[in-house]
């Protein structure tokens, strides 16, 4: 269960244990930034759907009707992520891990940077929404490929006993990229109150992409390419249809680590979905708070949800993925059944502090993500099956998590039934979580492919 070992270099020399350890910490930076870009695209539109699209872009549809389907634009992105990870694990798995996180960011951070420019239903009727929706799409489609590249270059350079370490960074760019959306956001209200942010405060933080789209592009041509796709090239072992044999030969595992995600992605998705930045700013609603107050309590959230998250990939390599996320899981629960009641309180203190408490819970199921689904996977299909993988779990779980809440709100008139739906998905990622197995350190080379088929389930032994 031991790596291959490298040959001896001089110190400096390309291969050396020197050399190694920059290109490490050259890929952690590249999947930290790349990450961050991608999901603060991501993020801006799902904040801005539950603050404006309903307003500017469904308003005739209806007060209540106009929130869903603005909600629902955001989980249709979603139904796409699939068809991003199918393409990326196809081309990720023949071509490489680099080329398809350029290729992802460009994608994102253009159909971003369009948002920003969209004109409205008030100026253009009918047309805005479809560019809208068809803007919207593209960002899964992006969304759906890069979080697999970005993961297997970060875990598969890392050393054996320090892959959730390392396979912490790209996932502490997603509470930082939701920082980054709503403090930007909540500058904006800031800046432009009332009718101006309407008007086009909001738009601001989309046009902001495009500077970071040349941030992450000129980070992430630095990065060389994993050394496990490397070798794979060298041995020429790429398979021609990689998801065709994932789904012949591991089609449970798949479904398995789908529903692991899920259980996190429902909690997660109602403050990166923007359902609580609705639910608490909605002025006709039971809580009534000013927009800049709760996008500044999401903010704070997004701090403990990056600090939990880093800390729980680091302790997955002392206890492992498995026990990580079961200590995960029942810390989001709890959070979750306190964190209506205080968003309810209406005051802005009181609300950031259920986000909070919920996020510890959520950094614990997400933090070990990137290590875990990497040594599930075999090396052929390792980029197909975490990308399709975590694609499903973000449909399942998150795609249509803020339409769902606010369905439920308004069918019962109370948040309880929103927190047993949320508390019904944590018990899915729960079960799904107990029935795979824990695998820290195994060889994730392309010449220990047969080893790395056997034992995934918790009945195997």
């Amino acid at each position: 269960m031991t790596e291959p070992s490298l040959p001896a270099t001089a110190p400096g020399t390309p291969g050396s244990p020197e050399s190694r350890t920059v290109d490490r910490r050259r890929v952690a930076i590249a999947t930290v930034v790349g990450t961050t870009v991608e999901w603060y695209d991501y993020f801006i539109y799902a904040s801005a759907a539950g603050l404006v699209f309903g307003q500017l872009f469904f308003k005739p549809a209806g007060e209540g009707v106009a929130t869903i389907l603005s909600f629902l634009t955001v989980g249709l992105s979603f139904l796409f992520r699939p068809l991003g990870a199918f393409l990326a694990g196809h081309f990720g798995d023949r071509f490489g891990r680099r080329v398809v996180l350029v290729v992802t960011l460009i994608l994102m951070g253009s159909a971003t940077t369009l948002i920003g420019i969209l004109p409205t239903y008030g100026q253009i009727g009918v047309a805005a929404p479809i560019l809208l929706i068809a803007l919207r799409v593209l960002q899964g489609v992006s969304a759906g490929g890069e979080w697999g590249g970005a993961v297997l270059m970060a875990v598969e350079h890392a050393p054996r006993t320090r892959r959730g370490f390392f396979g912490a960074m790209p996932q502490i760019g997603v509470p930082i990229g939701l920082l980054l959306a709503s403090a930007m956001l909540g500058i904006m209200t800031w800046l432009f109150p009332g009718e101006a942010f309407l008007g086009w405060g909001w738009r601001i933080p989309f046009l902001f992409s495009i500077v970071l789209i040349l941030v992450g592009y000129w980070v992430r041509r630095r990065v060389e390419e994993s050394p496990v796709f490397a070798e794979i090239a060298a041995r020429k072992e790429r398979s021609s249809a990689p998801i065709g044999r994932l789904f012949a030969r591991f089609t449970p595992l798949v479904i398995l680590a789908a529903l692991v995600f899920a259980g996190n992605n429902a909690a997660g998705y109602m403050t990166t979905g923007g359902y609580v930045q609705n639910y608490a700013s909605d002025p006709h609603g039971p809580v009534g708070l000013d927009r800049g107050t709760v996008l500044w309590a999401v903010t704070a959230s997004s701090v403990t949800w990056l600090i939990s998250t880093f800390v729980a990939g680091w302790l997955s390599d002392r206890i492992g993925r498995r026990t990580t996320y079961l200590i995960g899981w029942l810390a989001q629960a709890a959070a979750l059944l306190a964190l209506f009641p205080l968003v309810n309180s209406a005051n802005g203190g009181l609300l950031a502090l259920g986000l909070m408490l919920l996020t510890l819970g959520l950094g614990f199921t997400y933090g070990p993500q990137s290590a875990w689904y990497s040594e599930l996977f075999p090396a052929s299909v390792r980029f197909s099956g975490v990308s399709i993988s975590y694609a499903l779990g973000a449909v399942v779980g998150g795609a249509f998590a803020p339409a769902i809440a606010a369905w439920l709100q308004q069918q019962t008139g109370s948040s309880v039934s929103v927190t047993w739906y949320l508390i019904g998905m944590t018990a899915v990622g729960l079960v799904a979580t107990l029935l795979l197995r824990d695998r820290p350190g195994i060889d994730l080379s392309p010449a220990a492919e047969e080893e790395q088929t056997r034992g995934l389930y918790a009945w195997q032994r």
